[in-house]
């Protein structure tokens, strides 16, 4: 049945081709709109996407300019590829950026845009960025449950030395998101998820899920006359990822429930580390708050800090680890820097990171090169005007991180992997969020990640940790790795980092 909707619509696209081409060249004579490739009906430049999307546009850009206008369906876009423009459009031009399209997948999977992430810009959205910098990713909440970042770490070296003692090769890769993903999930909820193997695999393949259809192109999304049609299947495995979402979270708002009932008159004594979850509820409690809190609202939330704190940590440590293999030179200069400053003889820990001032250009120049959000999405919310062109409300906008940190008159030897740029006069304080526009790694401005202290203490104390406790051999003898990206929204690696690690410091591994 479905091959026939197709065929239907694909007629249909056809007899009103004309009207839209007609519409289209109408428009653009009424606007100054920036430089455009030859669309196609109803598609629009949809084609031009495959198969990496912020590869396909870094190479439109060299093209056609660094702003360009695109056609995605019905969907009319900007794509912004030079820190110039990103600077004006974020910057200068940033009231008018503050809202992010909505696609069905989003708006279903959080209840109806009720998140933080996706959520328009207005009231609740500030009041949560408020609540995110102040208590749920603050500093001081950040220091109270660093003990449960550090017993992570030191559970993922201890399996990667029973390994090592076996001589069997890992998948890096699998083993950073199942740690990142208990560092989340004891922040969140107080609970380790890798306990139940079968209920850790169950919360990563509904990780993976949700990540997967919210980065997937929806043809009802940017076909107009196919909005109410689901040609693809999405409503159902929709339906189904959020119903397991749904029922999860509800098993555990419950417990923590009952957990604060019961507690309630044992107030006294020292102070209990609360989880973020224990802190929204709190803000849903508490009458006196400018914003409610709905239940919707909370799960939401939670679903944003899994999807974005999960694989995106993980996937820039195994980034940095490939690099580091492939440039053996830089990883022995970050070796020497560990040992020299934290010793043989103890696993290094958050509170060395600021005096391993190399590990930091590492990571630096990672994101530089490996940013986990290739792209920033927006959408205008109102008529403006960027680099001279007319850019009506509603368009979206990408900009390309992934082309612009790779900005060649930005950076000297722009592809190559040189940790040392970092270390220069120019460069030595070039911060990650965003202050200079030719380095985005975590956003920039009012929406820019409010998570990026939190990634930056898991990948940089994870990264020191693996190097300083083994050297990592890649499987099948190879004397290099394969830096081929992957299709997807976070910039996986196209082919999995599997190694043998070998021990390097016993003394550390036997404690």
């Amino acid at each position: 049945m479905v091959g026939i909707q197709e065929y239907i619509i694909f007629f249909l696209i056809w007899l009103v081709s004309t009207i839209l081409i007609r519409s289209f060249f109408r428009n653009r004579s009424s606007k100054r709109l920036p430089p455009s490739p030859l669309a196609l009906p109803i598609i629009g430049h949809l084609h031009l996407l495959a198969p990496i999307p912020h590869q396909a546009l870094a190479k439109l850009s060299t093209r056609y300019g660094p702003l360009i206008q695109l056609s995605l369906g019905s969907v009319p876009c900007i794509v912004a590829s030079s820190p110039e423009v990103s600077k004006e459009i974020l910057k200068t031009q940033e009231s008018s950026f503050l809202d992010r399209p909505q696609t069905a997948a989003i708006d279903y999977l959080t209840y109806g845009s009720k998140d933080f992430s996706f959520a328009p810009y207005g009231t609740y959205w500030k009041f949560m960025k408020k609540v995110c910098m102040s208590q749920l990713l603050g500093g001081q909440t950040l220091d109270l449950l660093q003990p449960v970042r550090r017993h992570e770490i030191k559970q993922l070296i201890r399996f990667l030395a029973r390994k090592a003692g076996d001589g069997k090769s890992v998948d890096v890769g699998r083993e950073l998101i199942r740690m990142s993903n208990n560092v989340i999930s004891r922040m969140i909820m107080s609970e380790r998820c890798s306990e139940d193997e079968d209920e850790a695999g169950a919360v990563r393949k509904l990780i993976q899920e949700t990540a997967e259809l919210t980065g997937k192109f929806n043809l009802s999304d940017y076909i107009w006359f196919c909005k109410n049609l689901d040609l693809q299947g999405f409503g159902k495995r929709l339906k189904e990822v959020r119903d397991r979402f749904d029922e999860m979270m509800e098993r555990i708002i419950g417990e923590h429930q009952n957990e604060r009932r019961k507690s309630k008159d044992n107030t006294k004594g020292s102070e209990v580390v609360k989880d973020l979850l224990h802190i929204l509820l709190d803000i849903a409690e508490d009458e006196s708050s400018e914003v409610k809190l709905t239940r919707e609202n909370i799960k939401a939330f939670i679903l944003d800090l899994y999807v974005a704190g999960t694989d995106t940590s993980a996937i820039t440590v195994e980034w940095a680890l490939a690099e580091l293999i492939n440039h053996p030179s830089i990883l022995k200069n970050a070796v020497q820097e560990i040992d020299s400053f934290v010793g043989k003889e103890r696993l290094v820990e958050e509170s060395d990171i600021p005096s391993l001032t190399y590990l930091q250009a590492i990571v630096k120049e990672t994101l530089r090169l490996h940013p986990t959000g290739p792209m920033i999405i927006r959408e205008a919310s109102e008529d403006c005007t960027v680099a001279g062109y007319d850019v009506p409300a509603r368009t979206q906008l990408f900009v390309n991180v992934w082309a612009i940190n790779r900005d060649p008159n930005h950076w000297e030897d722009a592809l190559e992997f040189k940790p040392e740029r970092f270390l220069s006069k120019d460069n030595a304080n070039l911060d990650v969020r965003g202050q200079h526009y030719h380095f985005l790694p975590f956003g920039t401005g009012r929406r820019g990640c409010p998570g990026t202290t939190l990634a930056l203490q898991v990948v940089q104390t994870t990264l020191a940790a693996l190097i300083q406790c083994f050297e990592f051999e890649v499987e099948g003898g190879k004397r290099s790795v394969d830096m081929e990206e992957g299709a997807g929204i976070t910039l996986p690696r196209a082919h999995p980092l599997k190694c043998i690690p070998l021990s390097r410091l016993s003394s550390i591994l036997s404690m």
